[in-house]
């Protein structure tokens, strides 16, 4: 069996992505929220994001919320970032270490999720960079609808490489690649990492999956099969897109970290234990079940008298 990379590193997205799609939550308890990932080991957490309160009403707030966390110094935090407003408010706000734009690869999702074409998002995105840039901050972009769009159906491979070609050309540091509705299967993971490894083999990549429809896990598999060493997980598995009909969680962190640490896979998060914890007071304050599987049933080496007892 092909050796998997090790360490991996793990993105927390709950705060952002992971809440967007919830009835507004309190300041405080957002707040909170990042402040306990903080504590768990997780090296990396997209907290807030600077969009229009309008449009995504539970991210309303975000430097309010911001200021509130007691943010750890061994943490790289992001903010993502819409257009030119959003990064000056995202910097204004201070204290993240990149920044995260976001555009859909085909027309169809990018206008149900920011009412524009694909190519006016090319230039936000250009824009993003350039204020970035006064403060020799990274931009990540965040590819939705990677491996299939809700709209318009199967997006290819070749589709996603001639954009983040683009990208890159406007001075997109890395891409995150996002399976909106959970169209992604194992397959379609190793046709698209191939392609853009092939033609762009120095640009990180993340990986960020919805199990919509139950393969995210199996999709991260062939991702690390494939070599990827990066992905995006929110905190018991909450998640998905507003504007994407259909959209189920993203991944579980607790349910990743789990499969992982039994893989002997290293990713710096030893505490699983911490991690159920936020995710049981996350469970408090939404106030309904969360998707995590592990948050259920307990780590596979606790008896089920102990986890039944509990």
């Amino acid at each position: 069996m092909k050796e998997l990379p090790s360490p991996v590193t793990i993105r927390e997205v709950g705060p952002r992505d992971g809440l967007q799609s919830e009835a507004p939550i309190s300041v405080d308890d957002r707040a909170r929220l990042i402040s306990m990932l903080s504590q768990t080991g997780i090296p990396k957490i997209e907290a807030v994001s600077f969009v229009s309160p309008k449009a995504v009403p539970s991210m309303a707030k975000a430097g309010e919320v911001w200021s509130r966390v007691e943010r750890n110094p061994e943490v790289r935090y992001s903010a993502l970032v819409p257009n030119r407003k959003g990064a000056e408010a995202a910097l204004e706000a201070g204290g993240f270490h990149s920044l995260q734009a976001f555009i859909a690869v085909s027309d169809g999702y990018n206008h149900a999720n920011v009412a524009k074409p694909v190519a006016e998002s090319i230039k936000d995105v250009a824009d993003v960079v350039a204020v970035a840039k006064e403060e020799n901050m990274p931009v990540e972009v965040s590819i939705s609808a990677a491996f299939g769009d809700p709209y318009e159906g199967d997006v290819e491979p070749g589709r996603v490489l001639g954009l983040a070609e683009k990208l890159v050309s406007v001075g997109a540091a890395a891409f995150s690649l996002g399976d909106t509705t959970g169209m992604a299967t194992p397959t379609r993971v190793w046709a698209l990492l191939e392609t853009l490894r092939d033609r762009l083999p120095d640009i990180a990549l993340n990986l960020h999956f919805h199990d919509t429809r139950g393969t995210a896990m199996a999709n991260v598999l062939a991702a690390l099969q494939a070599g990827c060493d990066e992905f995006d997980s929110s905190i018991g598995g909450i998640g998905g897109s507003p504007f994407a009909p259909g959209a189920g969680g993203n991944v579980s962190t607790e349910d990743l970290v789990h499969m992982l640490i039994d893989m002997g896979i290293e990713t710096g998060i030893t505490n699983l234990e911490a991690l159920l914890e936020v995710s049981e007071f996350l469970r408090g304050v939404l106030g309904h079940p969360l998707r995590s599987q592990v948050l259920e049933a307990g780590p596979r080496w606790l008896s089920y008298a102990a986890v039944k007892a509990d």
